[in-house]
């Protein structure tokens, strides 16, 4: 049995930070925020696509903001392995615009307060969903698949997640495979050299959340290596966002109770909360998600913990600089 006097567990602390928007500022740290996905595709990973319809979109927006989403990040092209995202098989420019800026521009009419992010790696999108009212960029390959993204959001002075990409979607099942202690260092180093990328090209320190990459190039039990160091990239001086929802990994760790089949991707939700509360305690200030008001309600008891009990603070207003 453990000593009585045994030291109580410890988790890492989130710095308090102000994570500066476009035309807002966005306090972080003290409470876990959850963001929205919503995918204006007819071929999104998760099953929760909405086949380009501008209304199915809207409305899924709109109803997870009622559920406590504190950002909606809206996509328009897929980037599941096989997507031909970032390659000759991407969509043009026309038709991931003709997605993503018509539910921008409803979304922002319905819910002008609302904190919109355009999940986008094109320049020329992320311009276009700036003029619509993204207050946030959310580039996947992490100003990596398009050099003209960085000057894009350093004219905007945008939010900017900042993601950790090993390789391209129609790559990754072809990447050699990592071992647990390679994880964490691949993706510190490679956060790093974006992190100076970004403020060669003028972007601002407080612009930016980094996020680690789940399921990004890092096959299976690489996730896990990651998750269990992800507290290793405080180190970075940045806030985390954590995109966990519905991955593969996941899945595939599940196996066993689905007579050795991944089950589908809707039916990874309680495994999600599982990863995202691990998430957060490892630092993470926000949680990128399908499901928003399990996700919330998770992220409240994590909060707690962290606080070692109590009530977590009143969810942040997004106040003007």
């Amino acid at each position: 049995m453990p000593e009585a006097n045994a030291s109580p567990a410890t988790f890492p602390s989130r710095r308090p930070a102000v994570w500066q928007l476009r035309t807002r500022a966005l306090p972080l740290g003290a409470r876990t925020l959850v963001m929205g996905i919503v995918n204006s595709t007819p071929d999104s990973f998760s099953g929760d696509g909405v086949g380009g319809r501008v209304d199915l979109a809207v409305e899924r927006g709109l109803r997870l903001l009622e559920e406590g989403a504190a950002i909606l990040d809206v996509g328009g092209e897929s980037t599941r392995p096989g997507s031909g995202a970032a390659s000759e098989r991407a969509l043009s420019l026309g038709e991931e615009q003709d997605r993503l800026l018509p539910v921008l521009e409803a979304l922002r009419r319905e819910r002008p307060e609302a904190i919109l992010s355009a999940d986008t790696y094109r320049a020329a999108t992320a311009r276009a969903a700036i003029a619509a009212g993204a207050e946030i960029i959310n580039d996947v390959s992490g100003l990596v698949w398009d050099p003209g993204m960085a000057a894009v959001c350093a004219g905007a002075r945008c939010g900017l997640v900042v993601m950790h990409t090993r390789g391209r979607p129609d790559d990754w099942r072809s990447l050699p495979p990592l071992a647990p202690e390679e994880v964490l260092p691949l993706v510190r180093e490679g956060l790093q050299a974006q992190l100076e990328a970004a403020a060669a090209a003028g972007i601002r320190g407080e612009c930016i959340v980094l996020d680690p990459g789940y399921g990004f190039g890092k096959a299976w039990d690489a996730n896990y290596a990651l998750l269990r160091g992800q507290a290793g990239l405080l180190t970075l001086r940045r806030p985390l966002l954590a995109g966990l929802s519905r991955k593969s990994f996941l899945g595939r760790t599940l196996r066993p109770l689905y007579q050795g089949e991944d089950p589908e991707p809707g039916l990874r939700e309680h495994a999600s909360l599982a990863a995202q509360v691990a998430a957060v305690l490892a630092g993470a200030s926000l949680l990128r998600v399908h499901a928003v008001r399990p996700a919330v309600e998770a992220a409240a008891i994590a909060d707690a913990v962290l606080l070692g009990g109590g009530t977590p603070p009143a969810p942040p207003a997004a106040a003007l600089p």
